[in-house]
């Protein structure tokens, strides 16, 4: 459990999102890239095609997203650090690949730019891929790490701790933006591109057995019991993951009264309106949640435990997907509101003022 500080930069880059994904893949090693086009997230491809060659490393536009995740599977079973990237209807259609990833316990880094929908939907932001991705849209008792970046630097930092987390415990990350993030500029501190990269030597690789036993990476297991004994293994590694990396942020939650959740790009509004409401004398404070999976729940426990009468007010871009692991950790102790929308709507700063206000009394 950490509570993440930002750390002194220097030199910086104009970027946007994407591009910063983009460039913290490859700054981290990633030399296999497969993706299909869908907006908001197209620079990403853009990127990777114009420097993955520069790089050393592969880029192709596949057909479908379909054989962008089938791709990106044989890439990591050879021991390729891989990347896809897509945006909501795209990742749905990687689901069963994604099932096969983490089955097959493969390091893949996967990139969720959301647009709002359901269906084709359009191209706005959204946060309603939130349930698909943390309750992890595939088949089977499986999990991918989820991270949700609120800037373009952090985009970056993210993505270059994507790679080294889902090499760590050979699992699917998931990098959760959305179109707003996508498409806005920021400078950029690239301090991966100044100590490249360099993965250690997968042993577990199918790279060829002359000399040693073969390798095998599948997700098909016949024998009975042998899956559910797989299970069992895969679920202490998912236990350990949630002791270890739960992130979040904090913004003056010692004395609040009432304290925003929010995650994302809408974290950045909320901190606005927490500012706004605390130059009032307003007694507010914001908690940021940083890894979706695994939640940060333990800050939320330690929260309630020191500050028996706090209310939580939930803000998302959605009707309610992240609220529902809030109101799971927070177990009727107190009570937690909420405020969403969807389809391409984004909660005003003034919108989350006046709910506060209301909730204050």
């Amino acid at each position: 459990m950490r509570n993440q500080k930002p750390e002194t930069r220097n030199q910086k880059i104009l970027l946007s999102g994407n591009e910063a994904i983009a460039k913290g893949a490859i700054d981290a090693g990633c030399r296999f890239y497969a993706g299909y086009p869908i907006t908001p997230q197209n620079e990403i491809i853009a990127y990777m095609a114009q420097h993955m060659p520069e790089a050393g490393g592969v880029f192709i536009q596949s057909e479908s997203e379909l054989a962008a995740i089938n791709m990106v599977f044989g890439a990591l079973a050879s021991g390729a650090r891989a990347m896809t990237s897509s945006s909501s209807p795209g990742i749905s259609l990687m689901q069963e690949g994604i099932s096969y990833i983490a089955a097959a316990e493969l390091p893949a880094v996967i990139i969720n730019i959301m647009r709002a929908g359901p269906g084709l939907g359009n191209i706005w932001p959204a946060q309603s891929d939130y349930f698909q991705a943390v309750k992890s849209g595939g088949h089977g008792d499986y999990h991918c790490l989820v991270f949700a970046p609120a800037s373009v630097q952090e985009a970056y930092d993210l993505t270059v701790l994507s790679f080294e987390l889902a090499d760590k415990y050979r699992i699917p990350v998931i990098i959760l933006g959305d179109g707003m993030l996508g498409q806005m500029m920021e400078p950029v501190t690239a301090e991966a591109a100044e100590k490249p990269q360099r993965p250690q030597k997968k042993i577990w690789a199918a790279t060829g057995c002359k000399g040693r036993k073969p390798n095998v990476v599948k997700s098909f297991y016949l024998n009975m019991g042998e899956l559910e004994q797989f299970n069992l293994k895969l679920q202490e590694k998912y236990q350990d993951i949630r002791h270890r990396e739960q992130r979040y942020e904090t913004f003056n939650t010692d004395d609040a009264e009432i304290i925003l959740v929010a995650y994302g790009m809408m974290a950045r509004l909320a901190k606005k309106a927490v500012e706004s409401l605390r130059e009032k004398g307003h007694k507010v404070g914001l908690l940021r949640p940083i890894s979706l999976w695994p939640y940060p729940a333990d800050i939320l426990k330690e929260i309630i435990s020191r500050q028996p009468s706090v209310r939580f007010l939930v803000v998302e871009m959605s009707y309610g997907q992240m609220l529902e692991d809030v109101q799971l950790t927070v177990n009727g102790r107190v009570k937690v509101d909420f405020l969403g929308r969807s389809g391409g709507g984004v909660p005003s700063e003034e919108e989350i003022i006046n709910r506060v206000r209301r909730i204050a009394g």
